[in-house]
């Protein structure tokens, strides 16, 4: 006999004489931080090319990234990662690419956890 508990994903077997529990987990892995960070620029700064086409070390500036939008990409971030930018790290240099973006967002994110 098995009988599924949907809340936690337990088994539970019948053996001869007792139950055996047996737990299965799932590890669902995020996508990369860039692939997420590019997504995030499509939605929020609106580039008028696609964020995918860019290379990591692109200027977003030069590829139409306005002041504007740049601080519509950063609340986006904030939201996305669930962290906060410091004053130190507002300004055009940590928009500038999205490599600079990642180095940003993990810092931030290692200085939360």
């Amino acid at each position: 006999m098995i009988r599924v508990k949907s809340s936690n994903c337990s088994y539970f077997l019948q053996g001869l004489s007792s139950y055996y529990v047996v737990t299965f987990t799932t590890h669902i892995q995020d996508p990369p931080m860039t692939d997420r960070i590019r997504a995030i620029l499509d939605q929020a700064a609106k580039l008028p090319v696609p964020a995918s086409t860019l290379a990591d070390d692109a200027d977003l500036h030069e590829a139409g990234l306005t002041s504007f939008a740049s601080v519509q990409l950063m609340l986006a971030l904030e939201d996305a990662f669930d962290i906060e930018f410091p004053e130190r790290m507002l300004n055009r240099r940590t928009f500038a690419t999205i490599r600079s973006i990642e180095t940003a967002v993990t810092e931030l994110t290692r200085a939360a956890a």
